[in-house]
């Protein structure tokens, strides 16, 4: 690589001083795989450690990686080699050029003796034709990315070579695959449910999710042609331009849903499969490997449908025959089909394979949203109503003590005789949920005729409630007051066996209790979207006294409305809790969420003067953070509350001093740790992982576990990735290690742990842009920035490349917070400066004023697959397998996981936490009115809601 020639890109600017700063191989890898002969017109000079598959060579730390460097005189005449210096090293001193080569362990003491080494040889004359080979070496003392550059002064010019080595150790050395990532691109198919009306061979879905008789039937909220066709014309409805109204609220979010739903569909379809072969699994399943799925990629579950045909050139149409879903495991399914495919088929039969989308769960939004028309205009729209004054009602407290704001809050809410949601709301550790379960206790006590339905957004946070009011002290909860809603499609296995008698069986299934039963249960515990369930029994408005949504900003308005809009009554009492600043409903469209689905309801009505301004009468901030250590609340109170928090947190002298010799400044229980890894995927799977950072993300808690004597439960480690996730589990377990919960941010939110590590993952800034528009990893999203470092307690630890993470501005607050404390440690930093915010957001094609912008725009040089499919980026630069240029459009969703996370919460494929059972879309009338008026405070709104259309195949929807 030449030097001066500041015009060409392939060059690097070189200082006068010895500092290179950073380099991405990523950026170098044409720089380092030129063709060296065509640099210089008088020597040839040979690349030291080429890189592998576009990846730095690796060498064990302690261990010395050597190679060869040969200089090549070209010319007729003898030329001068003034200097070959090593130019800069990073780190400091790691590498030493020799004109011997370097002794091995195997080599004689004499061998030994005569060996030197410099950072700098002088003065060679090299003959014409004839070659020089000096050697030159790296001595890794610690893991992550050796970098240095080798300066050759000949002649009149200085040439320059940049080189690079992974140092590792055992443990990501064990990391590696033999598999190099390819993930080949896949065929649109056209079947069932393609717009196709080709037959099947039907079979009859697994036991549980069969359909069964239930007292209403759910419309099929077919989605609108015309919506279709302007997408097709890359436009959007123009009603939604309008915004949100009390006018239009049913058809606004019904769009919004539409759009959404297409959506899925487009990328259902990237997940279907051609010339694979299934695998006999016991005497009546055949198993199918699918890449991906333990990422949700795609979402399939107990009692999906799935469409298989044997594998032709196209000259003969072959059979399709309709399977079920029976058993979901990491990276396969279990699949049943008609007693004719299992005949016919033979080890070795190549199968093209379609995913199904199953629509029951979109249709319970829609039906939700309809029944929102019903709701008075103050649960929708507070500003449009007279302010209300709250008398509280004075209490004991029964589970716990309570500070002064958890206090009045529970006060408003007993004394509270609806309308409007009551909101506590408040940073992590504030004790929201401890709160919403007092006030359900106090209820339950105070109140005999109180009937309260308490929904989460995940089986998880539900489970946790339930277990929080059980183990309540002085509640005496009785058992049959108490019940615990679960989906059919959730597995018995899943649920704590303390807990099982809480729940309802049908056959081994989950299922719900008959109406009569329903109606004797004081405390219903659900996940939000699972609460249609009751819906479906009978259950109507004004049946509970309250309604209790925790962690309510994850969840979109549709899905908050599954419960407020079925139940809620003029007199019901609503509670919603949770924190606008953390994770938010996520969506698949991106003009879906533009235009209000990826906005909570809870933070919509932050949007009202009630609760915007803080009126006690609407809601309560909780401000007493009793969870972590002040130090480490102290940016998340700066970055996103305003400095408002107050650390609690009492004083344990254990957890205050087991890990000070870990830390650089004792005072301080945060450490950054900076490494330069190596992304990497494997396989077909599209997941990144970093086996170096993995590496000492281990070592990290072998040593907390082995040395300091903590417990593995008290130990969380969050990364965003599933497949650095795998990873890190694996090296654990090679530790016998196998308590310790590793998982990605939406796995935490709600949880806390005494440690929490952070492995960020990516190395490479070339992908940041592709991880800002697809969500993925950490960057440029402050909620999922704020919910990773507000989990743990007593000690917080990051692990990642800081040349990477300084990119975006919360995290270059948290670099510079522990660098600024002398708490760093790890690779050298980048330089300080100003983070610049830009926007990488993908240009929509839309403007809210509705005008049509036309193609999207190339912002930076780098272009993206666009909300349409379309591909702007030149083909020889995708990053991901399946997109094309005009065609496919790519998973958004990308590396996002789901883990325990089911479709009661962000699961995005919402019919994952649904069970079979026919419910209508109008509240208490089964057929609502055509055109609801505004009377009685309900909704004033003219927009049409269409006749529903009844599904006499309702588990068939969408293959029609």
């Amino acid at each position: 690589m030449g030097r001066g020639n500041g015009s060409d890109d392939e060059y690097s600017v070189i200082g006068e001083k010895g500092d290179l700063g950073f380099i991405d191989f990523e950026k170098c890898k044409d720089s380092c795989s030129y063709n060296p002969a065509e640099e210089s017109d008088i020597v040839t000079i040979s690349v030291p450690f080429p890189l592998v598959g576009g990846k730095p060579q690796s060498g064990l730390v302690g261990e010395t990686i050597v190679d060869s460097v040969t200089i090549h005189n070209k010319t007729n005449g003898s030329i001068d080699i003034w200097s070959i210096n090593i130019y800069d090293s990073k780190p400091e001193g790691s590498f030493t050029l020799s004109v011997m080569e370097p002794p091995t362990p195997t080599s004689d003491a004499e061998c030994a003796q005569r060996f030197q080494e410099s950072f700098s040889l002088e003065d060679r004359v090299l003959q014409p034709e004839r070659a020089l080979t000096i050697w030159l070496s790296c001595k890794p003392k610690g893991i992550g990315l050796h970098t240095s550059a080798v300066h050759f002064s000949v002649g009149d010019e200085v040439i320059e070579r940049v080189v690079f080595i992974m140092a590792e150790d055992k443990i990501s050395q064990s990391l590696a695959s033999g598999r190099p990532f390819n993930q080949a691109r896949k065929k649109k198919q056209s079947g069932p449910g393609r717009g196709s009306a080709e037959p099947f061979v039907a079979c009859p879905r697994p036991i549980g999710t069969q359909k069964r008789s239930s007292n209403y039937r759910l419309p099929t909220y077919a989605i609108p042609k015309d919506i279709r066709d302007l997408l097709g014309q890359k436009q959007v409805p123009d009603a939604i331009y309008d915004g949100l109204t009390r006018q239009n609220y049913v058809f606004y979010f019904h769009t919004l849903l539409a759009l959404e739903e297409i959506k899925m569909e487009e990328d259902m379809n990237q997940y279907d499969m051609e010339y694979v072969t299934l695998k006999k699994k016991g005497f009546q399943f055949l198993s199918l490997e699918v890449p991906g799925l333990a990422e949700k990629r795609p979402s399939l579950l107990h009692g999906d449908c799935v469409f298989a045909k044997l594998s032709s050139d196209g000259a003969t149409k072959n059979t399709i025959y309709q399977g079920f879903i029976h058993h979901v495991e990491a990276e396969e399914v279990s699949l049943k089909f008609s007693d004719d495919f299992h005949a016919k088929h033979c080890p070795g039969n190549q199968y093209d394979i379609q995913f199904t989308y199953n629509r029951v769960g979109v249709r319970r939004l829609y039906q939700a949203i309809e029944a929102a028309s019903g709701l008075q205009t103050e649960i929708l729209f507070p500003d449009f109503c007279k302010e209300r004054i709250i008398h509280p009602t004075p209490m004991v407290p029964m589970s716990c003590m309570l500070n002064e704001e958890q206090l009045g809050a529970i006060q408003m809410i007993l004394g509270c005789k609806g309308g409007s949601p009551y909101v506590i709301h408040g940073p992590p550790g504030t004790g929201k949920t401890i709160t919403v379960v007092e006030a359900i206790l106090q209820l339950y006590s105070k109140k005999r005729n109180s009937r309260t339905l308490v929904c989460a957004p995940s089986n998880s946070a539900a489970d946790n409630i339930l277990e929080k009011i059980l183990s309540a002290n002085g509640a005496n909860i009785q058992g049959n007051d108490i019940f615990r809603l679960n989906a059919v499609t959730r597995s018995p296995e899943e649920v704590d066996p303390k807990y099982i008698d809480y729940c309802y069986l049908d056959n081994s299934f989950f299922s719900c209790p008959p109406l009569k039963n329903l109606m004797q249960f004081r405390i219903v515990v659900s996940t939000y979207t699972s609460a249609c369930l009751l819906h479906a029994e009978g259950i109507r408005r004004g049946h509970f006294s309250h309604i209790f949504l925790d962690e309510a900003g994850q969840a979109s308005e549709p899905e908050t409305m599954v419960p407020i809009a079925h139940f809620c009554h003029a007199n019901t009492v609503v509670t919603l809790a949770g924190d606008p600043q953390q994770l938010g409903p996520l969506t698949f469209s991106k003009i879906s969420e533009n235009f209000g689905l990826g906005k909570s309801y809870l933070e919509r009505l932050f949007e009202s003067d009630v609760y915007g301004y803080g009126n006690r009468n609407y809601i309560t901030k909780l401000v007493r953070n009793y969870r972590s250590h002040p130090k480490i609340l102290e940016l998340p109170s700066k970055l996103f509350y305003g400095g408002s928090l107050i650390p609690c947190k009492k004083s344990d002298e254990r957890s205050s001093t087991a890990f000070l010799d870990l830390l650089p400044n004792e005072d301080f229980p945060l450490l950054f740790i900076g490494i330069q890894g190596c992304d990497e995927r494997e396989g077909n799977n599209p997941s990144w992982f970093n086996r170096v950072e993995a590496s000492k993300v281990v070592e990290i808690i072998v040593r907390l576990i082995d040395d300091k004597g903590l417990c593995e439960e008290d130990i969380g480690v969050i990364t965003p990735y599933r497949q650095q996730v795998l990873k890190i589990r694996t090296a654990l377990d090679n530790f016998n290690k196998f308590n310790v919960k590793v998982g990605s941010v939406e796995q935490f939110q709600g949880q806390e742990k005494e440690v929490i590590i952070v492995s960020t993952v990516r190395s490479t800034i070339k992908h940041n842009d592709f991880d800002r528009i697809h969500y993925l990893g950490f960057l440029s999203n402050p909620k999922r920035f704020n919910v990773a470092i507000t989990r743990a307690r007593s000690l917080l630890i990051l692990v990642g490349n800081p040349h990477i993470i300084s990119e975006d501005e919360n995290w270059n607050e948290l670099l510079w917070y522990c660098a600024d404390n002398q708490s760093y440690e790890g690779c050298f930093m980048p330089p300080r400066q100003e983070v610049v915010e830009e926007d990488h957001s993908i240009p929509a094609s839309y403007d809210y004023e509705g005008e049509q912008l036309g193609q999207y725009q190339q912002t930076d040089a780098e272009c993206y697959a666009d909300e349409w499919g379309n591909n702007n980026q030149p083909s020889g630069d995708l990053e991901w397998g399946d997109v094309e240029e005009g065609g496919n459009n790519y998973h958004p969703s990308g590396d996002l996981e789901w883990g325990d996370v089911d479709g009661g919460g962000n699961n995005h494929q919402p019919s994952g936490d649904l069970e079979c059972g026919d419910v209508d879309g109008g509240g208490n009338n089964p057929q609502p009115s055509r055109n609801v008026e505004c009377a009685d405070n309900s909704l004033n709104t003219t927009e049409k809601i269409p006749e529903p259309v009844y599904d006499e195949a309702e588990w068939s929807d969408g293959w029609k």
